[in-house]
């Protein structure tokens, strides 16, 4: 029988427009964006169709956009596809996981995610903080460069992605100079990244304490389906667990590459992102070419992922 899980992204591939065809055509993906715009106060919708790639990708609002388009979209699945057997996300997209998993309401998660964002962003002064990609170098060297670059700064590995793909975060100068180290290492490419803040590093814990805060403030209930968290790679299956691993995410890398091969040894042969764009269907597709991706961002990608969900059962009823 096949197992699914439902992974869903920390960023988009493209942002001015996101989850409007959902909006437009389905109710229960309405309901979300208008249930976004009353727990805010402000009308995110409207950020999310009319706001400009600049606007978007301010983490402030980056995350709970994101959030909701996540949430609508899954919305919109569950009423016509199976329950998936387990779930992951991509950093924000953890949260999403959790909504989707029953741990956490929506109204909540997408509040937390506009503070967590707000937090981020004044954890560290801008300009002082800096991301890049690392692509072509396996995460080890990734990491000694790391090491050499620092000289007494801060920099490492932020995302392990895939097997040939590695973001890291830090201090601006510190990325700058390991970014120059993994091009004279032989990547593929090394550049620096457009984010608005160091995602993932220790310059985060003025974040990280605040978030906290909140988090402990905020009911959790245990996951209708395990969840394959970000800093563990290892399913959970409490609502403690859950809220413990949301406040180790914000400093600690995403181990993104192991948590997918954790999914596929308990058996997970279809990824389904759900979700504004394809990021992670692409990452899933490096790990392992052998494993199936769909994904759901708008009425098109929904009724090609249904009819994978078709071709699944009918081999497992085959077999």
């Amino acid at each position: 029988m096949t197992k699914i899980a439902f992974v869903f992204p920390g960023q988009a591939s493209q942002y001015s427009g996101m989850g409007l065809d959902l909006y437009q055509k389905f109710p229960a993906a309405k309901a979300v964006f208008d249930e976004a715009d009353a727990a805010l106060g402000f009308p995110i919708s409207k950020t999310c169709f009319e706001g400009s790639e600049e606007e978007l990708r301010l983490t402030v609002n980056t995350q709970p956009a994101i959030l909701t388009v996540s949430v609508a979209a899954y919305r919109v699945l569950a009423g016509k596809a199976p329950k998936p057997d387990y779930v992951a996300g991509h950093s924000l997209g953890e949260f999403s996981a959790l909504v989707a998993a029953g741990a956490l309401s929506f109204a909540d998660a997408v509040r937390l995610v506009r503070d967590r964002g707000r937090y981020m962003q004044e954890a560290v002064p801008a300009g002082e903080g800096a991301m890049a990609a690392i692509l072509g170098l396996a995460p080890a060297l990734v990491t000694e460069i790391c090491r050499r670059a620092a000289d007494g700064e801060i920099v490492a590995p932020a995302n392990l992605n895939a097997p040939a793909q590695t973001v890291i975060s830090g201090t601006a100068a510190a990325v700058r100079r390991a970014v120059e180290l993994a091009s004279q290492s032989g990547a593929k490419r090394a550049v620096m990244l457009p984010v608005s803040a160091p995602f993932h590093s220790e310059m985060m814990k003025p974040a990280e304490d605040r978030l906290a805060v909140d988090l402990q403030h905020t009911t959790f209930h245990d996951p209708e389906f395990p969840l394959v968290t970000n800093v563990d790679a290892e399913p959970l299956t409490s609502g403690e667990e859950a809220r413990a691993a949301l406040i180790r995410q914000v400093r600690q890398p995403v181990r993104w590459e192991e948590s997918v091969r954790e999914l596929i040894s308990l058996g997970v042969s279809l990824f389904v992102e759900v979700g504004p764009g394809r990021l992670l269907s692409g990452l899933i597709r490096q790990i392992d070419r052998s494993v199936r991706v769909a994904n759901v961002e708008d009425e098109e990608s929904l009724s090609a992922a249904l009819g994978k969900f078709s071709r699944e059962q009918a081999v497992g009823n085959e077999s």
